[in-house]
């Protein structure tokens, strides 16, 4: 058994019981079940239509995301998350950029690497090299000023771990940012890369080795085997091509807001959501959602 989920924008919330129900008719599903009113619905399903994604492309145009998955096994034992333009909305090597004078450059090396057209330790040991010299205070003025969190990430949190979910922060940005994200959200454990200073300047370097696509698989393969559960267990969420890897793997693998790039790799796509998307994905209804 499948079953579709239809979502939308809960700070706008347009999703018509007429269209879930058109949909359902269509498709030969299951009652539709409401999980949140104009918010999220959900209906089973006996198959994959073979229209999937003709479906799913006329929605987007409706401001209206699409997920066709499996029933069995979708509500997950574990979170393993990005942190920039995914649980933040923001890359913090950008905001450090501006703050150092060199932000157009860093942000056009940022967008072509998340895209893909870059190699990841390439791209960033460039653009640590432009932030040589900044002064290491400026990370906490951005912490404060520049970094704002996802909407729907402390829900997220909060009810995955409150049904006994394991919650990884995994970055190719850094343990400054992540340590913080990490303990507003309430990880449970986070890793990234860490930025070298003396005398209270950035050296211009990273720690090796350099956490990129390759560490976020390996998260997910360190952390479920500690914890006894398969990589099928797991809900995996990002939208760089650095998350490729682990977002292939997990049991389910959400491109959130993704580059078009990433996008295009990925059957489970949110482009209208916020973070509360991975608990409709799960069944979570609204009114089991904790803060």
């Amino acid at each position: 058994m499948y079953v579709a989920t239809l979502l939308t924008n809960p700070a706008t919330p347009s999703l018509e019981a007429t269209l879930v129900e058109s949909l359902r008719n269509a498709w030969g599903g299951g009652d539709a079940n409401w999980l949140c009113p104009d918010e999220a619905a959900e209906f089973s399903l006996r198959h994959i239509p073979d229209n999937r994604w003709d479906v799913w492309a006329d929605l987007q145009q409706m401001g209206v995301d699409l997920v066709v998955q499996k029933a069995e096994g979708r509500r997950k034992k574990m979170l393993l998350a990005d942190m920039d333009s995914t649980m933040i909305q923001q890359e913090c090597i950008d905001e450090l950029a501006d703050e150092a004078g060199v932000g157009d450059r860093v942000k056009d090396i940022t967008a072509r690497a998340m895209n893909g057209e870059l190699d990841f330790e390439g791209a960033l040991t460039e653009r640590v090299g432009l932030l040589k010299g900044l002064d290491e205070g400026v990370i906490g003025k951005v912490l404060e000023e520049r970094i704002t969190l996802m909407p729907g990430g402390k829900a997220l949190l909060s009810t995955m771990r409150a049904n006994g979910a394991y919650a990884a922060l995994v970055s190719g940005g850094f343990t400054a940012f992540t340590a913080k994200v990490a303990e507003e959200l309430g990880f449970d454990e986070n890793r990234a890369n860490t930025l070298l200073a003396e005398d209270g300047k950035l050296t211009g370097d990273v720690k090796r080795p350099i956490l990129g696509r390759q560490a976020k698989i390996e998260a997910l393969e360190q952390i479920t085997a500690s914890l006894g559960i398969s990589e099928s267990d797991a809900i995996a969420v990002g939208d760089g091509a650095n998350d490729l890897g682990m977002l292939g793997r997990a049991g389910t693998g959400v491109a959130l807001h993704a580059k078009p790039s990433v996008a295009a790799e990925c059957d489970v796509r949110v482009n209208h959501g916020d973070l509360t998307a991975l608990l409709y994905l799960q069944g979570y209804a609204k009114a089991s959602h904790r803060y």
